[in-house]
Order: structure tokens, then C-alpha cells, then sequence
């Protein structure tokens, strides 16, 4: 498959040609009544509607926009005929990142995903994917983890700080507690839960380790980590510490679905019993659910990296394993690498402070002179 056609294959991709497409337009100034623009709004609120979602359309207009049928059709049209500027890494930047900030894994996809998953609007999508993946600003996109530089995360929070690396809890410890944990919901889910997946019930829904993360820098100068979070929280101040990575370092890249699946099969732990309602919403699927199991897969690897490409294609899609078995990247961030042993050491002395500027469009982050009181890692 290739670069244009993996895009949108997977529903983030899907999503962030579509607010590629959005923004390009507005850009071009050529937003009004029969906009792409107001056609994904009107297509995607009857979407939400449909599948039973709580969404409220209000202001000058509403009822009148209610009563406005728009189909996936529609949508197609209008975005075949959106005008594609040159493609700028401030533009895929925001494109990604509101790709990112609308992933759920609890429940079913938004009305913007379902109306970009119809086969009308990703024939159109092809066209914006080839304009992406022509531009060099997205052929980072593709690459392996940048081990000469990564940077973790913390988030503002009054009440923790960013570790001190000499009386962190070691990771071995962290993952092996993990494991008890889950074999523990595993259990319980198994004993309490139904067995429907469409019943109400909602548990821990990522598929990530509860370890250190980091990202490489942007060509702005800022961590990845800053702006691409699933479901972000608002956050107004944020800090980031560099990690030395050694050259040594056993990296395993997973730069799609089949890397995942590998992953799975090699070091599986089951979790049907406690995923099944939250992934049966967000993909559809009902059938036994694993992950990989992260106290043995860190006894081959120090850590696990996402590509940004093997997010957009494969990210909340339900991954086969094997015949009867599939799994789900969920909760991960483009470009992350979650580390499963304490083979890279944090640089006390290379951290940096940064401040989000709501007040625009989107928001955007620039670096402060002086660190905030405390935050928490992410």
C-alpha cells in the first residue's frame, strides 16, 4: 500500500486529510453558506444524531440548519473543488494535531470520522493525501525514532512534579505492578461484566505501558509531545526535559498494523473481558481482545515506537492477530516512544518551559524563561 492510498486507510489519517482540506480552505478565505465547511458541520451533526450522540445545535439559524439534509455526497463535491495551498508544517501541524485531540476509544466514532470514513468523501481524500505526501513536510511522518533527540512531557499540575530521576520508581517495578493490575481487572471483568459488548460499561480503554514517553523535536523547536495529545485537557503551561538516549538503545518501531500484530502474537496477554465494551464501540468488532504484554516485551526491548504514519493508518482500528484475535492501539500519540526499561537517563539540566496560547484558531505553544511551580509526567 502505498504512502497516498495508507492515509486514509486508517480513520486518524482519514481525519486529518479532512482537517487538512477545512483549514485549507480557510485559509483561501472561501468559508460561507456553501462551504466545505458548513457541509461537514450539517453532514456530521445529522451523523451524530443518528447514532443516538448529545449533540446540540444552537444560535442565529439553528432550526433552519437542523431541518438541512447534507449527505456524504454533498461533502465529496465541495471537497473536490477546495483549492490546496502549499503545504506548510504550521498547517500539517494543526491538521495532525486536531486529528489527534478528537480520537475516542470509549465510544463510537464522532460524525466527522463516520462522514470520513464514507466511500464518497475518501475517494476525494486520495486527492488531499497526495498533496500531503508530495510535500517534505510530511516525510517525517515515516521516519524511526530520533534517539539523538527525545523529550518527555510534563503537564501543569499543583500537586506533583517532574521526577527526580534518582528516586523514580524503576521501571521494572512499574511494569511488574501493571501486569498484577491488569491480570487483577482481567479477572474481576470476567466475573462482574456482561458479556455484550454493546452493554454500558467503560474500563481502562489504552493500550499503552504507565511508563515514561517521549517525542522527538519539531522543526519549530518544540516536542511533538506538545501538540498531539488524544482527547487533550487544555492545558496552559507545560514543561519538557530532554532524555539521553544510548546508542545501544533496542528499539522495536511499530510503523503500522502488522508491526502491532506482531507484537501481539510474539507476547500476548489476554484483555477481552475488560476492553471489550470501550473497543466494541470504537471499532465495531466483538471477538477476544489481547495486548502485548510489556514486563516480557521489555526483556527484548528498552522501549516501543509509534511513527506518526503507523498512527494515522492504524490507531483505533481493530488490528487481527490471529484468526479470533485482534487488538487496538489505543491512547497513543504520534511519534511516541514509550520506554520499558531505564536505559535512557532525563537531563535535569536540559528542561524547558512552555506557555499555550488559546486566544487563536489553535492553540499554540511557545517556550517561557522561567519553569512553572510543578507538572506532571505524561
Amino acid at each position: 500500500m502505498s504512502a497516498v492510498e495508507a492515509l486514509p486507510a486508517g480513520p486518524r489519517g482519514r481525519r486529518l486529510l479532512l482537517e487538512y482540506a477545512l483549514l485549507a480552505e480557510q485559509y483561501s478565505g472561501a468559508e460561507s453558506d456553501g462551504s466545505l465547511h458548513t457541509a461537514v458541520v450539517l453532514a456530521a451533526y445529522r451523523l451524530d444524531v443518528d447514532q443516538g450522540a448529545g449533540v446540540v445545535m444552537f444560535g442565529p439559524g439553528a432550526d433552519e440548519a437542523r431541518r438541512t439534509v447534507v449527505t456524504a455526497d454533498d461533502v465529496a463535491d465541495r471537497l473536490s473543488r477546495v483549492r490546496l495551498p502549499e503545504v506548510t508544517a504550521p498547517a500539517l501541524r494543526s491538521a495532525l494535531a486536531l486529528s489527534v485531540d478528537f480520537a475516542r476509544y470509549w465510544q463510537p466514532p464522532d460524525g466527522q470520522d463516520v462522514l470520513a470514513a464514507a466511500e464518497s468523501v475518501r475517494g476525494e481524500l486520495l486527492r488531499i493525501a497526495e498533496h500531503v505526501t508530495a510535500s517534505p513536510q510530511a516525510q517525517w511522518w515515516w521516519s524511526g525514532q530520533v534517539a539523538t533527540d527525545q523529550w518527555m512531557v510534563g503537564w501543569e499540575d499543583p500537586d506533583a512534579g517532574f521526577p527526580d530521576e534518582s528516586g523514580a520508581t524503576p521501571t521494572s517495578t512499574l511494569l511488574s505492578d501493571y501486569a498484577a493490575r491488569v491480570k487483577e481487572q482481567e479477572e474481576r471483568a470476567a466475573r462482574e461484566w456482561p458479556t455484550d459488548p454493546s452493554a454500558g460499561v467503560s474500563g481502562e480503554w489504552w493500550s499503552w505501558p504507565p511508563t515514561r514517553c517521549s517525542t522527538r523535536m519539531l522543526s519549530d523547536d518544540s516536542p511533538a509531545g506538545l501538540w498531539f495529545v488524544e482527547d487533550s485537557m487544555g492545558w496552559e503551561r507545560a514543561v519538557s526535559r530532554r532524555l539521553h538516549v544510548p546508542e545501544d538503545v533496542r528499539m522495536y518501531e511499530v510503523d503500522g498494523a502488522t508491526a502491532w500484530a506482531a507484537l501481539c502474537r510474539r507476547f500476548p496477554v489476554e484483555v477481552t473481558a475488560q476492553k471489550r465494551h470501550d473497543w466494541y464501540d470504537t471499532t465495531g468488532r466483538s471477538g477476544r481482545w489481547v495486548i502485548p504484554d510489556w514486563p516480557l516485551v521489555a526483556e527484548h526491548y528498552d522501549g516501543v515506537h509509534l511513527t506518526v504514519s503507523g498512527y494515522l493508518v492504524a490507531a483505533g482500528t481493530a488490528i487481527t492477530v490471529d484468526d479470533d484475535t485482534a487488538s487496538v492501539i489505543a491512547g497513543w500519540s504520534p511519534d511516541e516512544t514509550y520506554w520499558l526499561t531505564d536505559a535512557a537517563t532525563s537531563d535535569s539540566g536540559a528542561t524547558r518551559v512552555w506557555s499555550c496560547d488559546h486566544r487563536g484558531e489553535h492553540p499554540v505553544w511557545t517556550e517561557e524563561r522561567q519553569r512553572p511551580s510543578s507538572s506532571r509526567p505524561h
